[in-house]
């Protein structure tokens, strides 16, 4: 299997023990919960940090994971790649270009693979509704005890939405004092909507709670969803920060 090395920073004591929260709470779910979706309303809220430190989190305790970036349109998995990047991953997986084995990278980080999201696709939504997606879920519930799949914001692009039915449970990332309360309302019914089970909403960026997850700052913005967002009727982000 091909290795690749991820960047890893120390978490403060803080965030640490958010994420040791976030990870119990998941677990006291079920143990049928083991394939989690997670997304969030709009650009920069955290959620693929998030996601990446969970995984991290998940295999302190000796499980194995995978980590699925289905955020072909604007990957932040694929910043935290040291050195070369794969020259292969989930778009050209789904699209027929390569197989399985092709895009199954092992860490640094023991018990940690990732599946990267490859070169960006024309079309996202439809790469991800293929049955190579709803497969390679299945491959990945075969070989570990958790896969958690890393997807565009809902509020922006339907992504989320396609790939929620192969997911048990899905994650909402929300940043604080960013996300009207009408508008996490509509976030949480599209994501019901599509009969995947939400486990839970992380309220990022707070500094309630110790300061968790309010270090991490601002993420940017996502320049391209804009165009998708119009595309199937989600509308547009506003810019980071706004």
């Amino acid at each position: 299997m091909q290795s690749l090395e991820l960047k890893v920073q120390d978490l403060p004591y803080e965030i640490n023990e958010e994420l040791k929260l976030l990870r119990t709470n998941l677990q006291f779910c079920g143990t049928d919960k083991r394939v989690l979706l997670f997304t969030s309303a709009f650009s920069g809220e955290g959620k693929s940090t998030i996601a990446q430190d969970l995984c991290r989190s998940f295999t302190e305790l000796g499980k194995t994971v995978l980590l699925i970036d289905a955020d072909m349109r604007n990957s932040r998995i694929m910043r935290t790649v040291e050195g070369s990047r794969p020259d292969r991953g989930l778009s050209h997986y789904l699209s027929n270009q390569c197989e399985v084995e092709d895009i199954i990278y092992n860490t640094n980080i023991k018990n940690l693979s990732v599946i990267v999201s490859g070169k960006v696709p024309p079309n996202p939504a439809e790469l991800l509704s293929r049955k190579r997606m709803r497969d390679l879920v299945e491959i990945g519930k075969k070989y570990c005890d958790y896969v958690i799949i890393d997807c565009p914001p809902i509020g922006m692009v339907v992504d989320a939405a396609v790939v929620s039915p192969y997911c048990d449970g899905s994650i909402i990332v929300v940043e604080y004092g960013e996300v009207k309360y009408r508008l996490a309302q509509d976030i949480a019914s599209k994501m019901q909507n599509t009969g995947c089970p939400i486990l839970g909403v992380v309220i990022n960026k707070s500094e309630t709670a110790g300061g968790a997850y309010g270090r991490y700052g601002k993420y940017g913005k996502y320049g391209k969803y804009g165009k998708y967002g119009g595309k199937y009727g989600y509308g547009t982000a506003p810019e980071a920060g706004k």
